[in-house]
């Protein structure tokens, strides 16, 4: 038996930690993998491995996955041919838009589309030809506040600056929790020992968390926030910083700081502790200490962003960088210099060019907020939805109200899913296309390349040989343009293969054929270990789109917001607010049917401060029934001071008790869905990010 030795990296989460994955020849032709470690020559990572690049072979292996094209016929499924499939979906959507419009058809990409590069380089060559502004994805419960800032500030949504985390002294996390995340819109691995890395070098780790996370165990500080009050503390440091003058001088060129002085001048550290219910003096010491520091970055991520004030809250922390000189300088925040440029296309260049047809929400890249997509089934007349298409997706327990979801998937007159599980959404699917599981396909980190804390470059090949008759995502969406061009009589241009579209990019960008690296697909398949191409560096001064190329400070829409922020009743001290929380060994909705990830003390219980369990007469262990205005679920709480009184925790993307799922280790300790709870009227109203932080709820026994 033969034993072979591959490196790639792992692309379940934003780290992309190089991995070592060892196969066998079995005697009847079959290959097996053998183990899955931590890649010690991967520059990046250095050897860093999580739980879920482990499982990469359960994923493989399960008997759940879907290995053919399966239809739906009443309950039961039945397996179909490609051909025959492609034929159906062209024939029931061209159908459907003859009758409704274009826009009757809907499609939703989930979190996965930008970890599968397939995805990315051809789910628009036949989402192109259905001509539809019905377009949702994950964007908008994740991070639509990040791009609509950078937008709104540089010119375009994927100019992000990321932490330099190997040469700040002072990084302040806001709604982030890099040691469960791996990094998040920070692509970081080996996460842990860079952030000891900077108190080992005499800097500070400060967190600040309604709830006491594992990344704030191991910081020299962590801040007790109110849910949904990020902006209000994000306030009360900025005004502090004008206010006693620890500003630092940049050398950008900014246009609007003086305007937005102006602006929040009377949101001082005093009025905004009411709010957040931080004390004035912590809130001004932690913006001296900012300030004081050499090189130092605010970092915010989901858990402010997924609030009513996710817009605010990130443009809040873009100005604190760039007020203390942190902006664009080592040590502080710095765009990275990816060696595919996404900043090429201009999706990331228009917001608001239309609106969702019943509650006028606005469209950013192409796509509408995803709180809209139930509504837009639900809501008779011209432009509603009759039609839908789901890739990589389970927006039954990612989005808002995920009971309203299903109601609306029930009544579609077709629906299709490019996925290979019969999950909590597809189960409502007339037909489901699995593509090929994660090792059976060759890979290139487009998008986590792009938001890097050194800039890296790696192409991953496949480790195992996919099965006859079977498809991989970038075949299945051409096999359906081709159909679906046939069908309505147009003519289709020819495409090339992902590698071949990436070896065009890598050539065009800045380290191909006119660098002195000369980067190209066949360099990086010399580099099976990936390419470091060296730290970040300042770089945002020449990149800007804006007009001027100026730092906007004070974008109009952003102040726009500011009477919304200041309206806002006081919170009430008896309110209880729901937040979420990630866990390493999840990964959203989909990582529950895994056994070794799975395993050992369930993690899907409610956490609820001790205080606030004896003033409801509520005991550890109880059985309890979670009510919000959307809904109610029934769960065990758990007793724990990691949350601050007033708040509690139910992690995200459980809820598997749904009939007809098949997916049996999940649903064998299913836990409950916080999105039963969230709510989709709730929003941030710049963006329509949803609301899953924050959210009031009531709790009493069961």
């Amino acid at each position: 038996m033969t034993k072979t030795l591959h490196h790639r990296a792992c692309h379940l989460c934003e780290a992309i930690c190089g991995l070592t994955i060892e196969t066998e020849m079995q005697l009847d032709g079959s290959t097996q993998i053998r183990s899955i470690k931590g890649d010690p020559q991967d520059s990046f990572s250095r050897g860093h491995i999580c739980p879920k690049a482990v499982a990469l072979q359960d994923i493989q292996n399960d008997p759940d996955r879907l290995r053919q094209p399966m239809r739906r016929v009443g309950s039961e499924w039945q397996a179909i041919e490609w051909e025959e499939a492609f034929a159906l979906v062209a024939e029931r959507l061209s159908a459907i838009q003859a009758r409704h419009g274009h826009n009757a058809v809907a499609t939703y990409q989930g979190n996965p589309s930008v970890h599968n590069y397939g995805l990315m380089t051809h789910s628009n060559y036949f989402f192109g030809l259905l001509k539809t502004r019905s377009r949702f994805s994950a964007t908008s419960v994740d991070q639509l506040p990040h791009h609509l800032v950078s937008l709104q500030m540089y010119g375009h949504g994927m100019l992000l600056p990321i932490c330099d985390i190997d040469h700040t002294d002072f990084m302040l996390i806001l709604g982030g929790n890099p040691l469960a995340s791996n990094g998040s819109i920070m692509t970081v691995p080996d996460v842990e020992k860079r952030l000891k890395a900077i108190q080992a070098r005499g800097g500070k780790v400060v967190v600040v968390d309604p709830r006491r996370s594992e990344t704030a165990v191991i910081a020299d500080q962590h801040v007790f926030v109110r849910p949904g009050q990020d902006a209000a503390l994000l306030f009360g440091l900025l005004n502090t910083l004008f206010e006693e003058d620890l500003g630092r001088a940049s050398h950008l060129s900014v246009v609007g700081l003086d305007e937005a002085r102006q602006a929040i001048a009377g949101f001082t550290a005093e009025a905004m502790s009411v709010r957040c219910a931080v004390p004035a003096e912590q809130i001004r010491q932690l913006a001296r200490a900012f300030a004081a520091a050499d090189k130092a970055v605010c970092y915010g991520r989901m858990g402010v962003s997924t609030q009513a004030f996710g817009t605010l809250c990130h443009w809040l922390i873009q100005l604190i960088n760039l007020v203390t000189g942190n902006l664009d300088r080592e040590g502080g925040a710095l765009c990275t210099e990816a060696a595919i440029d996404l900043m090429a296309s201009n999706s990331g260049t228009h917001f608001n060019r239309w609106q969702s047809r019943v509650s006028g929400l606005p469209e950013y890249a192409g796509e509408l907020p995803v709180a809209a997509l139930a509504e837009e089934m639900l809501s008779e007349g011209e432009g509603q939805i009759r039609a839908l298409v789901t890739v990589a997706g389970n927006p039954v327990l990612s989005t808002p109200n995920g009971r309203q979801l299903e109601q609306a998937l029930d009544g579609l007159q077709f629906m299709l899913s490019i996925d290979f599980y019969i999950n909590e959404t597809t189960r409502y699917a007339d037909l489901i296309l699995p593509p090929t599981a994660p090792l059976e396909h060759d890979h290139y980190d487009m998008t986590f390349n792009s938001f890097a804390v050194r800039n890296v470059s790696r192409f991953n090949q496949p480790v195992l040989e996919k099965s006859a008759g079977a498809l991989h995502d970038w075949e299945i969406f051409v096999g359906l343009a081709k159909a679906f061009a046939g069908k309505i009589g147009v003519a289709l241009k020819p495409t090339l293969p992902p590698a071949q579209l990436i070896d065009a990019g890598l050539r065009r960008g800045r380290y191909g054929d006119k660098s002195e690296q000369q980067l190209s697909l066949s360099t990086l398949l010399e580099h099976p270990h990936g390419i470091d191409l060296g730290a970040l560096k300042p770089n945002l001064a020449e990149r800007l789109l804006t007009p001027g190329q100026q730092v906007q400070a004070a974008p109009a829409l952003l102040l726009s917001d500011l009477p919304r922020f200041v309206a806002q009743p006081l919170p009430d001290a008896d309110e209880l607010l729901l937040i979420g929380r990630r866990h390493v060994r999840s990964n959203n909705s989909w990582m529950h049917n895994y056994q070794r990830l799975v395993k050992g003390k369930p993690r899907h219980q409610l956490l609820m401060n001790p205080e606030d369990l004896a003033r409801r007469g509520l005991v550890d262990g109880q059985r309890v029934r979670v009510r919000s205005r959307v809904g109610a679920l029934e769960v065990e709480v758990a007793g724990s001071d990691e949350v601050m009184a007033g708040v509690v925790s139910l992690p995200h993307g459980w809820g598997h008790a749904r009939p007809g799922v098949r997916i049996a280790i999940a649903s064998a300790q299913p836990g409950a869905s916080a999105n039963d709870l969230t709510d989709e009227r709730e929003l941030d109203a710049l963006s329509g990010n949803a609301v899953l932080n924050g959210v009031p709820v009531e709790v009493c026994a069961a």
